[in-house]
């Protein structure tokens, strides 16, 4: 499992190459009937899915008694997360035995609650709890435990101090994070998709976003929240069919239009991860005008384009980073992107070409063109009117609202 991830050299031959060709990617909205979203039976202690149950040595099956002294009866100020699902709690507990800790001692926890009428609902809590049940993986979020006690449903999650990718790259307040941080967490996120995607039985995640790339201390990236996670093919099967289900601005275009999944749908939602990080821009904004709204349209014309590759550049980054590994980065977003979802490149072929930034010796000055420093207002005012002139005639404006914000839960689940 995860031969790959080791070691991409020896057994992913790079494809990736540096020259893709651009494509246009379709806006779509697709309305999902009521069925993916059904709770199903109420479980016992045990979990199961779809009349599967799943036991796993690993998670420790939590009281709600004991999660509720270990988040202080889940009190506000313990709060730190909101969504969909429920809300996301800080917790204590003793490293050994488990049980409820006085706050500021033993391990630090994240508790997610699910709210009773949340939509996402049952059967989303034990996907969570049988995939991440079964797979370990340092760039997988530890699931601790669980509780299905009466109504109530709560995992335990390891506590991810740093946040999501989306606090850093979007929230004013923290630092900006810088390009060797930004290339470390794309590594991290790879990592975790390529485990999944060469395992044994693969896995397609499903809901690749900032939002779901979880922070430790170190800025190690973590995958989080498998509430969508979806066994792959088997056989000579390409591909499997389901219901639509993701984030606006992420989902790959062929899963929208057909909802046929492969894990090359997770290769394109990297693909948007990439472009945020390099441009520090949500997917979906609707505070932005015309195209620019979404980010995928708005920033392929420049990603083959080194003079104008700036110009999409995130500018928290102040110039500070490296030409060329700009440039990598934004080839293999657009390889990540491309229309074609059988000539997208595999995970493992991304990360391998990730880990070689990282041993790069670029001597070269920040990548900040004079130009730019030169541009007045008047004429950045003026390209940006001449750009969306160019807009197509198909173009449809997203009509999702912008990435959720809030840490530790998954957001909007359909279209």
């Amino acid at each position: 499992m995860g031969n790959c991830l080791k070691s991409p050299s020896s057994v992913c031959k790079a494809r990736v190459s540096q020259n893709p060709t651009t494509s246009t990617t379709p806006s779509a909205i697709i309305v999902p009937s009521c069925s993916e979203r059904n709770s199903c039976e109420d479980s016992h202690r045990s979990p199961q899915l779809d009349g599967l149950m799943l036991q796993s040595p690993y998670l420790k099956d939590f009281s709600f008694n004991e999660l509720k002294n270990a988040t202080r009866n889940f009190r506000s100020d313990s709060l730190i997360g909101e969504g969909g699902f429920g809300y996301v709690f800080k917790g204590w507990i003793d490293a050994q035995s488990f049980a409820a800790a006085k706050p500021g001692s033993g391990l630090v926890v994240a508790v997610k609650k699910l709210k009773p009428e949340g939509f996402q609902g049952h059967r989303e809590w034990l996907a969570e709890v049988n995939y991440l049940g079964q797979l370990h993986h340092p760039n997988l979020v530890k699931l601790i435990g669980y509780c299905s006690e009466g109504d109530n449903r709560l995992l335990v999650y390891e506590f991810m101090p740093k946040g999501s990718l989306e606090n850093h790259l979007f929230r004013r307040g923290p630092q900006p994070l810088s390009w060797p941080t930004r290339v470390k967490v794309a590594i991290g996120a790879a990592k975790g998709l390529s485990f999944l995607h060469d395992s044994e039985s693969q896995v397609i995640y499903r809901d690749v976003k900032a939002s779901n790339i979880l922070l430790d201390s170190d800025f190690h990236a973590k995958l989080s929240d498998f509430g969508l996670a979806k066994a792959g093919p088997t056989g000579d099967k390409t591909h499997v069919s389901t219901q639509v289900m993701g984030t606006q601005g992420y989902a790959a275009p062929e899963y929208i239009a057909t909802g046929r999944l492969s894990v090359k749908a997770d290769v394109y939602s990297f693909g948007v991860v990439l472009l945020e990080l390099l441009s520090g821009r949500r997917a979906v904004d609707k505070t932005k005008p015309g195209v620019e709204q979404n980010l995928v349209e708005w920033a392929k014309p420049y990603l083959l384009d080194k003079r104008r590759l700036f110009r999409i550049m995130d500018s928290k980054l102040e110039g500070q980073y490296p030409k060329k590994s700009a440039q990598v980065v934004a080839s293999l977003a657009l390889q990540c992107l491309g229309s074609e979802a059988k000539l997208r490149p595999r995970m493992c072929e991304v990360l391998q070409a990730l880990e070689q930034l990282q041993d790069m010796k670029n001597a070269a000055k920040p990548y900040l063109l004079e130009q730019e420093k030169a541009l007045s207002p008047v004429r950045r005012s003026t390209m940006r009117q001449h750009h969306h002139h160019r807009r197509s005639p198909l173009h449809r404006r997203p009509t999702a609202s912008s990435s959720p914000s809030y840490q530790h839960l998954g957001a909007e689940r359909s279209f």
